[in-house]
């Protein structure tokens, strides 16, 4: 039969590969069969032991031989032997089947040029995302062929209908970690988490290589395709996710168990499965151990446990834009100890620098004391160095600096200002004073837009100069506090709302929601309020036309456009 290729060696299909491939699989999978060994054959591995291959004969129901169904249709050849070799006990009709395929120019045997069916690989997550509307949108359930099985969750299918691969997962559900293939070779394989061996094998065994029906459901942002599978027909056609959850191989994402999102019926499976100890439940408090393993990955992220809800008095230091800004905490007593430190600091240095200085380090990272003229007269600042120095139009050596204790940002030259700081005034002594933060689920535009300029100054206009509430709910992946700030003026609800409402920012995606939540030590309760009333916010200002919702509704297209 023509040999199919190999992707990472680049070796492409032989012709009529995958056609045979298919009909093999319609011919045989999921069907009983009687199999006859004709004969056994050394076969050469190179430099690794020979290995003893058995030679055979299958036959499906009526069919005698499936191998002569393949080569009478032209999809196959009958292999040569020499008289004295040992061949298949119906080696002579499939010599017959061979001559009739070619009579009739069959598949193999046409004269015709051979043109491979092109079929659009979705598994990259930009195509995927940009092709998912047009499955997710189908009235009707999708015929898929299971190419590929990666868990007991994970697969790769092909959808003839649209002419594409994807890969696809059971949405709410989470199967263990099976562990890597026999053929592996990989030293930095995960080992298989209990069952979940046994739950990639369940799905093998029922679905691999068969014909499913999917219902697609979303795409996540790694561009995998959610929703259900069924596998059989009729009265046998089955809910492959309710098979692995009853069989206790697979659990539901408690986090979509925890904001109401999972279906009735799949949490009656799951407790059904609980209480009868099966699979997974019949090891010791297996909730336990996941709640271990996501406390794990937080303290690998230096954040070792959940976040205790934080409400704190502060005073806005610097804005960046419409939802980023630093800020003091007040009555943090080391922002007087600095300001006076840094006072007694310019009064002795003085305000010119020495110019090139020996043990001056400017390399990214590195605290440094900068020059900085507030309109009340140059003083010098701590200052964290942010890029490699570079020399602007004027041949002058700059870089760029953070003023760690107040959150502005100034391209300084380094001769006349930059000087080494003393080291009782470093990080280590006293950290840095000004906090970064973000405004907690919602999104601006940039300040160069003239959205993105409303934003900020409406920010400046509600908060600067003002003690202001501001609750703390976690520390994203940039390291700065994701928080909301209580209104001044109506301390009932937040400035993160009162920006949405004037449709000077939007609402952020639910996944996003939901990694907030995830750092929350009361599973997010707290947030998932908010996002409630932002929720509300957003489709008042749309309806209402407000800011950048004036010229009809702002697309997740048009969000994409902005970024790239």
């Amino acid at each position: 039969s023509p040999r199919l290729g190999n992707e990472k060696t680049g070796k492409v299909d032989e012709p009529y590969a995958a056609e045979c491939k298919q009909r093999l699989i319609n011919l045989t999978i999921g069907k009983q069969c009687r199999v006859t060994i004709d004969y056994e054959r050394e076969i050469p591995l190179g430099d690794r032991t020979p290995e003893t291959r058995q030679f055979g004969t299958i036959g499906i129901g009526k069919r005698e031989d499936v191998g002569a169904q393949l080569v009478s249709e032209g999809l196959a050849e009958t292999q040569r032997h020499r008289d004295n070799d040992e061949k298949s006990s119906r080696y002579d009709e499939l010599v017959a089947a061979e001559h009739r395929a070619k009579e009739l120019k069959k598949n193999r045997h046409s004269d015709k040029e051979y043109t491979k069916t092109s079929i659009n690989d979705l598994s990259d997550p930009r195509k995927a995302q940009a092709y998912a509307g047009s499955l997710i949108s189908q009235s009707r359930p999708l015929k898929a062929i299971v190419d590929y099985v990666f868990n007991g969750s994970r697969y790769k299918l092909t959808i003839p209908s649209e002419n594409c691969t994807i890969v696809f997962a059971l949405e709410y559900l989470r199967c263990p970690q099976a562990g890597p293939p026999i053929t592996s070779t990989r030293k930095d394989s995960k080992k298989a988490e209990p069952f979940g061996d046994e739950s990639k094998r369940h799905a093998k065994l029922r679905i691999h290589q068969r014909t499913v029906e999917i219902i697609p459901h979303n795409v996540t942002k790694g561009g995998v395709i959610t929703g259900q599978l069924f596998v059989g027909g009729g009265a046998a056609r089955t809910d492959i996710g309710m098979e692995l959850l009853g069989s206790g191989l697979a659990r539901l994402d408690q986090i979509k168990v925890d904001y109401g999102e999972v279906p009735k019926h799949l949490l009656d499976a799951q407790t059904i499965s609980q209480t009868s100890k099966k699979g997974i439940w019949s090891l010791e408090d297996p909730e336990a151990a996941a709640r271990k393993q996501r406390e794990a990955r937080a303290a690998a992220r230096g954040d070792a446990k959940p976040k205790e809800l934080t409400v704190s008095d502060v005073t806005l230091s610097e804005i960046r834009d419409g939802s980023h800004f630093f800020f003091h905490t007040v009555g943090d007593a080391s922002i007087a100890v600095m300001e006076e430190s840094m006072k007694l600091f310019t009064k002795t240095h003085g305000t010119v620098a020495p110019g090139e200085q020996e043990g001056l380090d400017v390399r990214p990272g590195k605290i440094v004391a900068a020059l900085f003229n507030d309109g009340a007269g140059k003083s010098w600042y701590r200052a964290k160095i942010l890029g490699r120095p570079a020399k602007d139009a004027k041949g002058k050596n700059k870089v760029e600096v953070l003023f760690i204790d107040h959150g502005n940002v100034a391209s300084v030259p380094v001769e006349t200002h930059l000087r080494i700081l003393d080291e009782a005034l470093g990080t280590e002594k006293i950290p840095a004073i000004a906090k970064e933060a973000k405004l907690a689920l919602i999104s601006v535009r940039s300040i160069e837009e003239d959205d993105g300029y409303d934003a900020a100054n409406f920010l400046q206009e509600l908060c600067w100069g003002k003690e202001l509430k501001a609750t703390i709910y976690a520390l994203n992946d940039d390291k700065q506090l994701v928080v909301s700030l209580a209104s001044p003026e109506n301390p009932k609800t937040t400035i993160n709302v009162e920006l949405v409402k004037e449709g000077l920012a939007r609402r952020v995606k639910d996944f996003e929601v939901k990694q907030v939540g995830r750092q929350m030590s009361d599973g997010g309760n707290a947030v998932v309020k908010m996002a409630k009333e932002l929720k509300v916010a957003n489709d008042k200002a749309r309806k209402g036309r407000m800011g950048m919702w004036r010229y009809g509704d702002v697309g997740d297209d048009d969000e994409e456009e902005r970024k790239f």
